[in-house]
Protein backbone atom coordinates (compact mmCIF):
# COMPACT_ATOMS: atom_id res chain seq x y z
CA UNK A 1 0.00 0.00 0.00
CA UNK A 2 2.83 2.41 0.81
CA UNK A 3 4.33 1.92 -2.69
CA UNK A 4 1.30 3.39 -4.46
CA UNK A 5 1.97 6.58 -6.34
CA UNK A 6 -0.42 9.48 -6.14
CA UNK A 7 -2.47 9.90 -9.26
CA UNK A 8 -1.76 13.31 -10.76
CA UNK A 9 -4.70 15.42 -11.77
CA UNK A 10 -4.53 16.62 -15.35
CA UNK A 11 -5.10 20.37 -15.57
CA UNK A 12 -7.12 21.33 -18.67
CA UNK A 13 -4.93 23.05 -21.26
CA UNK A 14 -6.85 26.34 -21.06
CA UNK A 15 -6.13 26.68 -17.34
CA UNK A 16 -2.55 25.51 -17.86
CA UNK A 17 -2.03 28.34 -20.36
CA UNK A 18 -3.53 30.89 -17.95
CA UNK A 19 -1.32 29.71 -15.09
CA UNK A 20 1.82 29.86 -17.23
CA UNK A 21 0.99 33.15 -18.97
CA UNK A 22 4.16 35.13 -19.58
CA UNK A 23 3.36 37.47 -22.48
CA UNK A 24 0.08 38.89 -21.21
CA UNK A 25 0.47 39.74 -17.52
CA UNK A 26 -2.46 42.15 -17.61
CA UNK A 27 -4.78 39.35 -18.76
CA UNK A 28 -3.67 37.08 -15.90
CA UNK A 29 -4.18 39.94 -13.46
CA UNK A 30 -7.66 40.61 -14.88
CA UNK A 31 -8.65 36.94 -14.62
CA UNK A 32 -7.40 36.73 -11.03
CA UNK A 33 -9.26 39.95 -10.18
CA UNK A 34 -12.55 38.73 -11.63
CA UNK A 35 -12.33 35.32 -9.96
CA UNK A 36 -11.11 36.73 -6.62
CA UNK A 37 -13.71 39.48 -6.40
CA UNK A 38 -16.44 37.03 -7.38
CA UNK A 39 -15.46 34.67 -4.56
CA UNK A 40 -15.26 37.56 -2.06
CA UNK A 41 -18.68 38.83 -3.20
CA UNK A 42 -20.18 35.36 -2.78
CA UNK A 43 -18.69 35.30 0.73
CA UNK A 44 -20.19 38.68 1.56
CA UNK A 45 -23.60 37.42 0.43
CA UNK A 46 -23.10 34.40 2.70
CA UNK A 47 -22.79 36.74 5.69
CA UNK A 48 -26.54 37.38 5.51
CA UNK A 49 -27.54 34.04 3.97
CA UNK A 50 -26.66 30.53 5.09
CA UNK A 51 -23.15 29.54 4.09
CA UNK A 52 -19.53 29.41 5.21
CA UNK A 53 -18.69 33.10 4.73
CA UNK A 54 -15.85 32.86 7.23
CA UNK A 55 -14.12 30.42 4.85
CA UNK A 56 -15.12 31.87 1.49
CA UNK A 57 -14.07 35.50 2.09
CA UNK A 58 -10.47 34.61 3.07
CA UNK A 59 -10.34 32.23 0.11
CA UNK A 60 -11.24 35.10 -2.22
CA UNK A 61 -8.62 37.30 -0.57
CA UNK A 62 -6.04 34.54 -0.98
CA UNK A 63 -6.86 34.37 -4.70
CA UNK A 64 -6.50 38.14 -4.99
CA UNK A 65 -3.26 38.06 -2.98
CA UNK A 66 -1.59 36.05 -5.72
CA UNK A 67 -1.51 39.20 -7.86
CA UNK A 68 -2.23 42.22 -5.65
CA UNK A 69 -0.09 43.55 -2.77
CA UNK A 70 -3.06 45.28 -1.10
CA UNK A 71 -4.83 41.93 -0.84
CA UNK A 72 -1.73 40.36 0.72
CA UNK A 73 -1.66 43.12 3.35
CA UNK A 74 -5.40 42.78 4.02
CA UNK A 75 -5.09 39.00 4.36
CA UNK A 76 -2.14 39.37 6.75
CA UNK A 77 -4.10 41.91 8.84
CA UNK A 78 -7.12 39.57 8.95
CA UNK A 79 -4.93 36.68 10.12
CA UNK A 80 -3.45 38.81 12.90
CA UNK A 81 -6.90 39.92 14.04
CA UNK A 82 -8.13 36.31 14.17
CA UNK A 83 -5.05 35.25 16.16
CA UNK A 84 -5.61 38.16 18.57
CA UNK A 85 -9.28 37.31 19.05
CA UNK A 86 -8.52 33.62 19.54
CA UNK A 87 -5.83 34.52 22.08
CA UNK A 88 -8.23 36.73 24.04
CA UNK A 89 -10.96 34.07 23.90
CA UNK A 90 -8.51 31.43 25.14
CA UNK A 91 -7.35 33.64 28.00
CA UNK A 92 -10.95 34.42 28.95
CA UNK A 93 -11.86 30.72 28.91
CA UNK A 94 -8.93 29.90 31.19
CA UNK A 95 -9.94 32.67 33.60
CA UNK A 96 -13.50 31.31 33.87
Amino acid sequence: MGDEQEEQVEIPSVFKRIIQMKGLPWLRKAIVAVVGFTVVLIGVVMVVTPGPAIVVIPLGLAILATEFVWAQKLLKWAREMVKKKLGKAGAKAKAD
